[in-house]
């Protein structure tokens, strides 16, 4: 059964990425930091849909898990992509006060796709492919790289689907 992604239109494909238009969309964020923060991370997350909210609700496991550097330190903030049923204002409250609730706006980003595992050597190796092609293309990077992973731990690595993605300079009205 296909997970429930954040809505978007392919604006247009170039040679390794593509530039598409996000409606906005929310968000459950927490930051992590040290060995186990990708564990971490999920954990707090998974515990926060799977009913540990004000209204002990269990949401369903939606796709892209994200990451990225995290604003201010060294950790790294993870986000679960929230059902598009709820807004800021109907989505349950979280008991864990690390967990933030946000709206990402809608917003014109570069994407490269990529199959494998998590590591932070191949994760690397395809931000410098991205920014790469972008700076080719004269195209601005805006903000930093997420991470956006589709694919439970357990799906073998050579199916997984991975993006790296970040927002963009893009004139509002091109197609």
């Amino acid at each position: 059964m296909a997970l429930e992604e954040p809505q978007y239109e392919v604006l247009t494909e170039r040679a390794g990425y593509e530039i598409r238009r996000y409606a906005p969309y929310l968000v459950a964020e927490v930051d992590v930091g040290g060995r186990s923060a990708d564990s971490e991370g999920f954990r707090t997350l998974a515990g926060y849909i799977f009913g540990d909210n004000e209204a002990s609700e269990k949401m369903k496991m939606t796709a892209p898990v994200e990451s990225r550097e995290a604003d201010d330190s060294n950790d790294i903030t993870y986000a679960f992509v929230m059902e598009s049923k709820y807004a800021l204002d109907t989505v349950p409250k979280p008991n864990n006060e690390r967990i933030q609730l946000r709206q990402k706006p809608s917003r014109v980003v570069a994407v490269r796709r990529f199959s494998g595992r998590w590591t932070e050597g191949n994760v690397a190796k395809h931000e410098r492919q991205l920014l790469s092609a972008l700076q080719a293309d004269g195209i601005t990077p805006l903000g930093t790289i997420e991470l956006a992973r589709y694919n439970s731990p357990f799906t073998p690595w050579f199916l997984r689907r991975n993006e790296v993605i970040v927002a963009i300079d893009w004139p509002v009205d091109t197609p």
